[in-house]
């Protein structure tokens, strides 16, 4: 009689922990913790682009949404204004800027709390929103200009990579249908690395390598995107 007592209780206690876990994996799937994620949104009227989003979760997956033109080019090119870009561009960060992003973003404290200097003598560069979500922290600040150095770094940041993927986004158009127009950004990007002035080229790593792979593509052209794919960063 005790020893089946004793198997019943270890049924009981076995069967009660299974639930447990069954119970927890079932909380857990419908309450999962959401990736943090950091954005930054600049309007600035008058400029190109002069709007856009950059959005980039904490796995180093980011997404640009831009309503700008690609312009003309020194071979003709297409009207800025009829330009049928794709606003919108899928990315993924190198390990070094995405840890860049968070760790400005923590020092930052999450963008709570007074941002912007409230100075109204400072020239207008448009308006900037910073946001941070995670399962802990929802912070947004809006500003022009900010004394906060972490502030600063990082709106540096996002600003040198809308300008990557702005090239990246005018790479891939052209590489479609324009590739003669491609050595003129290719040049330009080079000139920027060497100056420490370009934003992660790993976020339009793909086109770069299409354009390298490319045998319809000048030489030049070619060689260009290689020596941007591999330089080292700074």
């Amino acid at each position: 009689m005790f020893a089946r007592a004793a198997v019943r209780v270890v049924l009981l206690i076995a069967c009660t922990s299974t639930i447990c876990i069954w119970a927890h994996e079932a909380y857990a799937a419908q309450d999962p913790q959401p990736l943090p994620k950091v954005s930054f949104t600049l309007d600035f009227p008058g400029a190109n682009p002069s709007h856009y989003e950059i959005s980039v979760g904490r796995d180093g997956h980011g997404a640009y949404v831009s309503n700008g033109q690609l312009g003309n080019t020194p071979s003709g090119g297409w009207p800025a204004s009829s330009a049928p870009a794709d606003p919108a561009l899928d990315f993924r960060l190198s390990d070094r800027v995405r840890d860049q992003i968070f760790e400005l973003a923590q020092r930052a404290h999450y963008f709570s709390g007074k941002v912007d200097s409230g100075r109204k003598n400072i020239a207008n560069t448009g308006a900037k929103t910073l946001t941070y979500k995670d399962g802990q922290h929802d912070g947004q600040a809006t500003y022009n200009y900010s004394p906060s150095a972490p502030i600063e770094q990082i709106t540096a940041l996002f600003q040198a990579l809308s300008q990557t993927l702005e090239f990246g986004r005018r790479l891939g158009f052209f590489h479609k249908y324009q590739k003669t127009a491609i050595e003129e950004d290719l040049k330009r990007m080079e000139e920027m690395q060497r100056d420490d002035s370009l934003g992660d080229v790993q976020a339009i790593a793909p086109v770069l390598t299409e354009i390298a792979n490319d045998q319809s593509v000048m030489n030049v052209a070619r060689a260009r995107a290689l020596r941007l794919l591999r330089a080292e960063p700074k």
